[in-house]
Order: structure tokens, then C-alpha cells, then sequence
């Protein structure tokens, strides 16, 4: 039998340290290695007796402890330090080895690196792992990209370290070069849609009916119970429960408000309006983060008058049950933007991205897991080629029921003053998808008249021009 490792993770941070673990404890021969030397002895000292573990305490010492071909995870900082190392790897590698860079990369940097290593005959994976540490160690869900033949002889491996549900191993090969970091960076989008959601619905419960964290725990977990059964419902319910030590007050309530990112969110929107798709649920959620933390603004902004009439309050039980309604309606709309920002990357990129694996996976490990996800799944296992969720008979149906709930929530909170633009936005959204006409009829009119840029008409085909500054006639441009 071969002392050689299977497979190889350089970068030991508490991710990286905990997938080595996560690979060792399921039987795989680990070699590790960390720039700083300490931290591979902190591994072997503290886990060793884990599984096996080979420490190399240099790239090179670790490239000659792994079988051929050689298979290393990269679990370094996300953009310079990532280039860094493997520009450091690459010269070592033989043809046909892979690495797997398994952080949190801009899936254009995936792109480029994926087509830089090709040219040396060496496979890239660009892999979502989701999560957080916790996941690392136990089962993540796992979003391969890269070549079909570096994921069918990494599949083995990954299944047996990913989240399983229902005996289903939350991995899947998502698709070539930067299709599986893509996939990754839209769950983190979907994720800050979903806690921006969260907020606000505490928020609501908090400012319309005078209810406290601990309180509002407990409804958290009547949710959890139903169908808004799902992780961040439940470490809501949790985190609102928390008392801090240090001051006995609840612990959200010492927390400054100041929410903080790090930059997937960003990049979803970014590249949403590169593919012209919509997300403007996630774009309120990155934007109401970016807010937060502007300090100057919200103050200079103390004094604005708010409401003049007070408004009526509404009854509780009612109330409850109308934010539950929108919360869900609100969460379908962040799934099915998230969703149609995959086809459409997908289609331009052709990756050929299977939509419903993709919920499939998302229903374990991964932070925005829910039990709303089989959901989806059955969604796009009944028609692959659903242009939107929102078209789903079912989903239909939910946001049929929710709607007079939804929209009741909505002018509450505007009647108080309560901002949600998550909630909101959501809302819009959905009557947007489903007017008849927009005023873009008008946008398009206002844009010929001061650039020329033309126009279509509902009943002839062709391209116009109407002469605003002459004589107004139109002409086929």
C-alpha cells in the first residue's frame, strides 16, 4: 500500500482545517501544509489522531507526498494571496494533476485561471464550498466547477465529506471552468437576501407590536416549525434569545448596527446587471448593509419627520400571521431571482447548469439550506425549462394565498415609517412579472425625443424614429 496522500490542503486557517479534518475523519490520507509552519504542528498536535495526516512544511514537500495525479486544495484568501500560490504550485505539477480552489473566489478569476492552467495541461476546479466552518468539518454543501473528468475522479471524495440529506450527498458537478464559483456566488446573494428579510420581518414584529427579542424568538420558532423551516430561521431564533453576560440586556440590542460584507453579495449584483437580470431583492439586501454602515448619512438623517398621523395598530395575531405570509412570498421572489440569475449565466457562459441539482444540493450544509428547497427541486424536476419559479403552480398558488397578507405588511410599515425595502422590493417585483404593461413604453419615448435612440411599436414591426424637433413625423429607422 502507497504512503502517498490522496489528496493535499494548503492553507490552514479554520476552513482549510477543518475540511483536512473533514477528509481525514472519512478515511482519506491528508497531506497538510501552511505557510506558516505553526499552524500545520497545531493541526498535528491538536487532531492528529483524527485520521491520517501527512504535515509538509513546504509546497514542494507537499506536492511529493500525494499520488499521481496530484489533487490539491487550495484554502487560501480569496484574489492576490490565491494567484500567489498557485503561481508557486503550478511549475511543480505535472500534466493532468488538479487543483482545487476551494475559497471564496470571484468566478472571474476562476475564468482565468481555469484557461491559464489549461494551457499547461493542468485541471482546475473552481469549488463553492458552503457552509462556514462548521460545514467544513461536518458537510458542506459542495459547488464543483472545471473539467467533467478532474470532478469524475474527485467525485468519490467529495461525496463522502459532503452534507447528506435523505441519502443524497450535497455535491454535484455544476458545470465547466467558473460554473461552480458562479453557482456559490449567487448562494451567498440569495443568503443576504434572505437575512435582510429576516430583519426586517424582526424589525416589523419589534416596531409595529412592541414585542421584545425573547418574544420574538419564540415566533421565530413557530416559523421554524412550517414551511419557513431553514437554518438562518433558526439561528434567528437563537441569536434573539441570547442574553449578554456583560450587561444582562438582550444580546442584539447591544450590537452595533452596523452591518458588514464581504463582497459575494456585491459581485451578484454586479453581475446581474451585466447579464440584465433582475435581482433587485438581493440588491436592497447588499444596499441595506452598505446603508447601515453609513454613519454620517443616518445621522444628518435623525431629524427627518416621520409619519404625522399615527396609524392604526394592527391586531397582533394578525399581524403575525401576515408578516409569516409575507416573509415567505417575499423568500420566494429572492429564490426565484437567484435562480433566473443562474440561467442566465448558464446560457451566456454555456455551462449547461442543471437547476434542479443545484436546489438539490442547497438542501444541506450550505447556510441558506430550507426545507422550501425540496420544493424547488420538485419545481424544476417537473419542467427543467421553467423560465421562473414565480411560474411554478404551486409557488402560484403560495403568493396567491400570501399577496393581501404581503401587501397589508407593506403599507404597516409605511404607514409607521418602518423601512423594508426587502420586503418591499419583493413585492414590486412580483407586480412587476405580472402587469401587462410597464410605463418602459413611455421611458422609450422620452429616449428617442432627447438621443434619437428609437422605438418599437405594438402593431407594426419595425424600428421608429418620430422627428420631435421637426415636424413629428415618424419614420422606419
Amino acid at each position: 500500500m502507497s504512503d502517498k496522500a490522496q489528496i493535499g490542503v494548503t492553507g490552514l486557517a479554520v476552513m482549510g482545517r477543518n475540511l483536512a479534518r473533514n477528509l481525514a475523519r472519512n478515511g482519506h490520507r491528508v497531506a497538510v501544509h501552511n505557510r506558516r509552519r505553526e499552524r500545520t504542528d497545531e493541526l498535528m498536535e491538536q487532531f492528529g489522531s483524527e485520521g491520517e495526516f501527512v504535515p509538509s512544511y513546504s509546497l514542494r514537500e507537499l506536492i511529493d507526498s500525494l499520488e499521481r495525479p496530484r489533487r490539491i486544495v487550495v484554502m487560501v484568501k480569496a484574489g492576490g494571496p490565491t494567484d500567489a500560490v498557485i503561481e508557486e504550485l503550478v511549475p511543480m505539477l505535472d500534466r493532468e494533476d488538479i487543483v482545487i480552489d476551494a475559497g471564496n473566489a470571484n468566478f472571474e478569476d476562476t475564468l482565468r485561471r481555469e484557461s491559464a492552467l489549461a494551457e499547461r495541461g493542468v485541471r482546475f476546479v473552481g469549488t463553492g464550498v458552503s457552509g462556514g466552518e462548521e460545514g467544513a468539518l461536518h458537510g458542506p454543501s459542495i459547488m464543483p466547477g472545471g473539467s467533467a473528468s478532474a470532478y469524475r475522479e474527485l467525485e468519490p471524495i467529495l461525496r463522502s465529506i459532503a452534507a447528506d440529506v435523505d441519502g443524497t450527498p450535497c455535491v454535484t458537478h455544476v458545470g465547466e471552468n467558473g460554473a461552480g464559483h458562479f453557482v456559490k456566488m449567487v448562494h451567498n446573494g440569495i443568503e443576504y437576501a434572505d437575512m435582510q428579510l429576516i430583519a426586517e420581518t424582526y424589525d416589523l414584529l419589534r416596531g409595529v407590536l412592541g414585542r421584545g427579542p425573547g418574544e420574538i424568538a419564540e415566533t421565530f420558532r413557530e416559523f421554524d416549525r412550517g414551511r419557513l423551516d431553514s437554518y438562518l430561521i433558526g439561528i434567528t431564533a437563537e441569536v434573539l434569545d441570547h442574553t449578554d453576560p456583560r450587561t444582562g440586556r438582550p444580546f442584539v440590542d447591544v450590537v452595533l448596527d452596523q452591518a458588514e460584507q464581504k463582497g459575494t453579495g456585491r459581485w451578484t449584483v454586479q453581475n446581474a446587471l451585466e447579464l440584465a437580470s433582475p435581482v433587485s431583492g438581493i440588491a436592497e439586501a447588499v444596499f441595506a448593509r452598505s446603508m447601515s454602515g453609513q454613519v454620517q448619512l443616518r445621522q444628518a438623517g435623525r431629524d427627518l419627520p416621520g409619519p404625522s398621523t399615527p396609524a392604526e395598530r394592527p391586531d397582533p395575531e394578525q399581524f403575525v400571521a401576515d408578516v409569516e405570509q409575507a416573509l415567505y412570498a417575499s423568500k420566494i421572489v429572492a429564490y426565484a431571482q437567484g435562480f433566473n440569475q443562474i440561467r442566465a449565466g448558464s446560457e451566456n457562459y454555456g455551462w449547461n447548469i442543471d437547476y434542479g441539482a443545484v436546489a438539490t444540493i442547497w438542501r444541506g450544509g450550505c447556510i441558506i439550506r430550507a426545507k422550501f428547497l425540496d420544493r424547488i427541486r420538485a419545481a424544476y424536476d417537473q419542467n427543467p425549462e421553467l423560465p421562473s419559479l414565480l411560474g411554478d403552480e404551486d409557488f402560484r398558488r403560495a403568493l396567491e394565498q400570501a399577496q393581501d397578507s404581503w401587501r397589508r405588511v407593506v403599507a404597516t410599515a409605511t404607514s409607521l415609517g418602518i423601512p423594508v425595502p426587502g420586503i418591499s422590493a419583493a413585492l414590486s417585483y412580483y407586480d412587476t412579472v405580472r402587469a401587462e404593461r410597464l410605463p418602459a413604453a413611455l421611458i422609450q419615448g422620452q429616449r428617442d425625443y432627447f438621443g434619437a435612440h428609437t422605438y418599437r411599436r405594438t402593431d407594426v414591426d419595425g424600428v421608429f424614429h418620430t422627428e420631435w424637433a421637426g415636424d413629428r413625423s415618424e419614420h422606419e429607422a
